[in-house]
């Protein structure tokens, strides 16, 4: 995670602005960047590496498979999910499965509310901690059913279900050689291989002659 700089606090002639302008600025300037306001406090992520991208193009197949991108539902990346634990909290999933009628309930800034959520899956980069700790109690509170984190600094792959309001009561944490398949509440069968999902989203070193 880094951080970018915004305009000053008196922008527009008027008073500070308020996160989500900020949000706004800083996505303007910094385009590929990921701007999500976590907990109150605005995070800047740089743009994926190339298993990062990898991994999530990877990650699709399955459920897509699995007949989620279809019907009443769809598979999509980067889609704004606001956060009812603060005014203007709001996070943007690496990967998602949401009703198909998600962009029917915009609450604000482009983000769709919760409730369309079945799924939120995200890739670790270099801001690992939001994704295994921050973003835990931000989709529990959210009451996302299912949260999935590919934690690549761990080799492991994280499966959070009944959402609380300070995280998840389940975590289980499956590694290298498991299949792992995911609850029904998804709105199909998904099984997800977890050493092709490792291998698929493991950090490339671009090869240099």
């Amino acid at each position: 995670m880094s951080a970018a700089a915004v305009e000053g606090p008196y922008a527009h002639g008027r008073g500070p602005l308020t996160l989500l302008e900020q949000a706004d600025q800083l996505a303007k300037q910094l385009p590929g960047h990921r701007v999500e306001i976590l907990g109150g406090v605005l995070t800047v992520t740089p743009p994926p590496d190339p298993g990062h991208a990898f991994g999530l193009s990877s990650l699709r197949r399955p459920f897509v498979a699995a007949g989620l991108d279809d019907g009443n539902a769809r598979v999509v990346e980067g889609l704004g999910l606001w956060l009812p634990d603060g005014p203007e909290n709001f996070a943007v999933p690496d990967l998602s499965v949401v009703d198909a009628d998600a962009p029917d309930h915009v609450v604000t800034y482009n983000c769709c509310d919760p409730a369309c959520f079945r799924m939120v899956l995200e890739v670790t980069s270099g801001n690992h901690a939001n994704d295994l700790r921050t973003k835990v109690t931000a989709y529990g509170a959210a009451r996302i059913p299912l949260y999935v984190i590919v934690d690549r600094k761990h080799e492991r792959l994280h499966v959070l279900i009944d959402p609380m309001e300070d995280g998840y009561a389940v975590h289980r944490i499956h590694v290298a050689g498991e299949k792992v398949t995911l609850p029904e509440t998804i709105g199909a069968t998904v099984t997800l291989d977890v050493t092709q999902v490792l291998d698929a989203a493991r950090n490339r070193t671009p090869h240099r002659p």
